[in-house]
């Protein structure tokens, strides 16, 4: 029996910034029955950009961010958003966030299969990360390699998202949800934009995060992204949805990456890669959940 999905987003400024967040819900779109997208009052039209999408499934929730809430307001627009969803499981994207082709199937195969196990609140994707352009993804153990991106509505689950909205949690006590894991690959666009969208996005950091005068000078004072170890070529090919706001994009957003600069730490990277390589396991992986 097929299981009706949500899909549930946010968003603010999203021309501004760049954001692929088009791709994001169409990419969305195939798994769900409906996408709830809460669009935040913006200094573009960001408002007519997902409206422009034109789908009967899309609802959109105009909201107001509240930035005295630092970081937090991200978890906040989060659960604004997955509180409108209809239906018993959603699927979350981020607005820099899109789902490979056929994840949306995977998805939807994964939430018949889990939900009749009460154990299970949530399922995990696979994540790519790409880094100074659409050629090259980040892969060391600092880049999350998975992530929940579907979870059991419903307020009467404590299911919220966590901290700057990258994972979810339940209850007061903010224990772990528990979920299982799926082939469903997410790519993460977040640092493979031009530079000027990278900058704005930067600016808008430096408000939600509340960083320092210094750090927002140190930032502002770099011109090229700062080297990491174990970069590798992306293979391709981008989803279907995001191709032609890639192929708009792929000159302006390589952007140079500076010279390398080997630390102590960056052993540990390449330890760990090591042994992922031969088990499978990460060793110190941070995680929001817990494997049922």
């Amino acid at each position: 029996m097929t299981v009706p999905i949500s899909g549930f987003t946010f968003v603010r400024n999203a021309v501004k910034l760049d954001f692929p967040v088009v791709g994001s819900i169409r990419s969305l779109l195939p798994a769900c029955e409906e996408v709830v997208v809460a669009v935040g009052k913006s200094d573009d039209d960001t408002l007519g950009l997902i409206r422009s999408i034109d789908d009967p499934r899309i609802r959109i929730l105009e909201t107001e961010w509240d930035m005295s809430r630092g970081r937090a307001v991200l978890a906040d627009q989060t659960d604004v958003a997955m509180r409108a969803c209809r239906h018993p499981w959603g699927i979350y994207i981020q607005a820099d966030e899109v789902l490979a082709d056929g994840a949306a199937a995977i998805l939807r195969d994964a939430v018949t299969a889990a939900d009749g196990d009460a154990r299970v609140e949530g399922l995990a994707v696979q994540y790519t990360h790409f880094y100074a352009g659409f050629d090259t993804i980040a892969t060391h153990r600092h880049m999350y390699r998975r992530e929940v991106r579907v979870v059991r509505t419903g307020a009467g689950r404590g299911i919220h998202s966590f901290r700057d909205a990258q994972g979810f949690r339940v209850g007061p006590d903010d224990r772990r949800i528990r979920a299982r894991l799926t082939a469903a690959r997410m790519l993460h666009y977040g640092w493979a934009r031009s530079a000027e969208a990278v900058k704005a996005k930067e600016e808008a950091h430096a408000e939600i995060f509340q960083w320092s005068e210094e750090k927002q000078r140190k930032h502002a004072a770099k011109h090229h992204y700062d080297w990491l170890p174990l970069l590798k070529p992306f293979p391709g090919p981008h989803p279907a949805p995001v191709r032609e706001w890639v192929a708009a994009r792929a000159e302006e957003a390589r952007g140079a990456i500076g010279p390398r600069h080997f630390r102590r730490k960056h052993l540990a990277y390449y330890a760990s890669a090591l042994v992922e390589s031969l088990t499978g396991w990460r060793p110190f992986e941070f995680r929001n959940y817990t494997l049922v």
